[in-house]
């Protein structure tokens, strides 16, 4: 018999054990815990009743209070931060409070990252978005104007053929009072020209355009909320405002008449004095962050197919950074030291909104509204965090 023909049964059974193995390591595989697990994970699941939100950024400022008040109202909650601004300290402070299976889960991702947006979405039965996520400080984005593009547009984007690509029908998206400019009337409503002037509030717009254009096709559930400047904390005392010292030029005034009053800082520079307005500064309608988050969670609750909401968020009475500087004096206790300086580049002298169009169809009204109250309340919380939250180590669940 010849070599070849003795050799083909031997070469057929070492195929035939090799296939054996395989199929034995696949099935091994399919029924060991950790793949378990993932399929069965309430996270990778829709059940009735239940809403899974996924909340980008919610490990920043704004998104963790959101988080907060999604899981007290029994959201199942998702959260997507690459912790660029957001603090993982934040994140586990929620997980704290809420250690239950299926409630809440962190993932550490970049929303830059198409392919991780990807995935991540494959393997999460999301209902919901509430899209945070965003570099947001108007002076660093014109010193910065492409990472703002890149950071806000382009990852909105992505976010948005995700959600298409997986059948995820609701969206709330986080914009901002930037979008409209300085505008030639005052307050603000939601018909106001948008004539952005910085390139975070251009950003923003074109993020907004993008959504708005693509719900034209779909039968998406959209909700826009444009706030206005956002001060405060959790009333009781879980989470706060803590940026990244880098930043805190950059930061919310709230933030540097802290830093002030700690002595971190030897005063408050005030950016322009000589706005036309009623003392020569600045401007702006002041929310408490615990009645932005419920904004979004009533436009959460209100969100219908094939319908757009844009709504502003403000509590419709603008005050002027040196009263803001008065109350912070009074609620922190202490002579702040007051230095004014040029005017802030893309900025504008007065804004504040009109918030009658959410009152009236979404039930929502600012409650907390004593400025010096608010500020209290958030410097109690600087007070016990000297360090924010601490280091911000990558240990999440």
């Amino acid at each position: 018999m010849d070599y070849s023909q003795r050799r083909k049964p031997y070469i057929l059974g070492k195929i035939l054990v090799a296939f054996i193995l395989i199929v034995f390591c696949i099935i091994t595989l399919k029924q060991s815990p950790t793949h378990r697990s993932s399929s069965t994970s309430a996270f990778s699941r829709h059940e009735p009743g239940v809403t899974h939100v996924l909340v980008t950024g919610g490990a920043g400022y704004i998104g963790s209070h959101a988080t907060l008040r999604l899981l007290k109202d029994s959201y199942r909650v998702t959260i997507v931060d690459n912790l660029s601004r957001g603090n993982m300290g934040a994140v586990k402070v929620l997980q704290k409070q809420f250690p239950e299976p299926g409630r809440l889960q962190f993932i550490y991702a970049d929303l830059g990252d198409a392919q991780a947006v990807k995935q991540i979405f494959a393997e999460n039965a999301f209902d919901a978005v509430m899209h945070f996520a965003a570099v947001a400080y108007v002076g660093e984005s014109t010193l910065e104007p492409l990472r703002y593009y890149h950071n806000i547009t382009a990852n909105t984007l992505i976010v948005l053929e995700a959600m298409a690509a997986n059948n995820v029908k609701t969206l709330i998206y986080s914009s901002t009072c930037a979008t409209y400019g300085e505008p030639e009337k005052m307050p603000i409503t939601e018909k106001t020209p948008q004539h952005p002037i910085n390139p975070y509030g251009k950003a923003k717009k074109m993020a907004e355009d993008i959504i708005l254009d693509f719900s034209k096709k779909s039968d998406m559930a959209v909700m826009i909320l444009r706030y206005f400047n956002v001060i405060g904390s959790d009333p009781e005392g879980r989470l706060g405002e803590a940026p990244r010292p880098e930043l805190r030029e950059h930061g919310r005034i709230s933030g540097a008449c802290f830093d002030a009053a700690s002595g971190i800082i030897s005063g408050l520079k005030v950016k322009g004095k000589d706005y036309p307005t009623t003392d020569g500064t600045c401007v702006r309608d002041y929310i408490d962050v615990t009645d932005l988050v419920d904004a979004h969670v009533k436009a959460l609750a209100k969100a219908e197919p094939k319908k757009v909401g844009i709504y502003n968020v403000g509590t419709g009475k603008g005050r002027s950074v040196n009263e803001f500087v008065k109350a912070c004096k009074k609620a922190t206790g202490v002579d702040i030291k007051v230095e004014y300086l040029d005017r802030r580049p893309g900025d504008y002298a007065e804004v504040y909104s009109d918030p009658s169009k959410i009152n009236r169809e979404l039930n929502w009204t600012a409650q907390y509204t004593d400025l010096e109250k608010s500020l209290r309340i958030a410097w109690q919380w600087q007070k016990n965090h000297r360090n924010g939250y601490g280091q911000s180590l990558l240990t999440a669940s």
